[in-house]
């Protein structure tokens, strides 16, 4: 079996390149040329770097995609790669817009027109729901983004279904909820927590400055998350799956969590600043896994507290080695 992932370089995508390795694939990843040219963005992967298959490409050049998919004809692809960041202004957005709907856009005509039977799943988010009507939210829950990337995303969605249910191709969508590791990009929230009380254990830092503490979000483990795609994909028939945990918890509890640990008070280093405020949802963003639990067999399995701490262990240890 051949997959070709897109963002093999990230969270998800380098994990999942390690689940398919060790069910015995040949694992294909997409990768910008200064990515290639560049150690520390291939880091994700480097342990497995010399059993994988890495193609020089750009997910914004059709033409790029259709030459891999002719050399590679994967049986699987998996479309990890989006422009992640969540920003609830206008700025960027027709970067966003382009780059997560034309790459989705791309991969499925080149599916149709070079390897029908090659099974898609596209990674879709929680903020497609944006503001929802109900929580926990379901697959039958409506679409109500409001953000351009929760919009790119549910544009992305509905392309895909129309490829499914004209095209026939076999392409499903993940809803994630967020998903924690080790390898969460620096630019998240999570991270900054992780990251900033390490250093004030260390004395690098003094203060941590967030938005609002009583935000909640329904927080799984990337690793187990990759497993739900794949299993996604191994159905007699194409289908949409919220991927989640169906628990909600408050950046004050992972605050809690994060230096307790390390035998501090929360309460004595973090502030909060208003330029990071937002309020939070009045109905929370908290995903219903119960069809993919029932159809797939799968659940997510680390609980919050035991992600925390794996990611402060990674991170304690990467400072005291620089």
């Amino acid at each position: 079996m051949k997959a070709l992932i897109t963002g093999i370089t990230g969270q998800d995508g380098s994990y999942l390149a390690e689940f398919l390795l060790k069910k015995g694939y040949q694992v294909h990843g997409i990768v910008r040329r200064e990515s290639l040219e560049n150690e520390k963005k291939l880091i994700n992967i480097a342990h497995i770097k010399d059993r994988l298959i890495l193609h020089e490409g750009g997910l914004g050049d059709h033409l790029s995609i259709y030459k891999i998919f002719l050399k590679v004809l994967p049986d699987e692809c998996y479309h990890l790669s989006a422009s992640s960041f969540v920003n609830y202004t206008f700025n960027g957005e027709f970067d966003t817009m382009n780059i997560n709907f034309n790459s989705t856009h791309y991969l499925l005509s080149t599916i149709r027109e070079v390897c029908r039977g090659c099974r898609f799943f596209f990674a879709g988010s929680s903020e497609m729901f944006g503001e929802p009507s109900m929580s926990p939210q379901t697959e039958n829950t409506k679409f109500n983004p409001k953000s351009i990337y929760g919009i790119s995303k549910v544009a992305s969605h509905y392309l895909l279904k129309n490829y499914r249910d004209r095209e026939g191709i076999f392409a499903c969508t993940g809803i994630m909820y967020n998903h924690e590791s080790p390898r969460r990009g620096n630019h998240f929230v999570t991270k900054k927590i992780i990251s900033t009380v390490i250093k004030i254990k260390y004395g690098l830092e003094s203060e941590l400055l967030l938005g609002n503490l009583d935000s909640v979000r329904d927080w799984g483990y990337s690793p187990d998350y990759v497993q739900a795609m794949w299993r996604i994909l191994q159905l007699d028939n194409p289908d949409d799956f919220i991927i989640s945990t169906g628990e909600l918890h408050s950046v004050r509890e992972f605050l809690n969590i994060a230096f307790s640990y390390l035998n501090l008070d929360y309460m004595d280093y973090v502030k909060v600043d208003p330029k990071f405020y937002r309020e939070g949802e009045k109905i929370p963003l908290c995903g219903n896994p119960e069809k993919i639990n029932k159809v797939t067999g799968w659940k997510n399995k680390k609980k919050l507290e035991s992600i925390i701490y794996e990611m402060i262990d990674n991170e304690k240890n990467i400072l005291i080695k620089s």
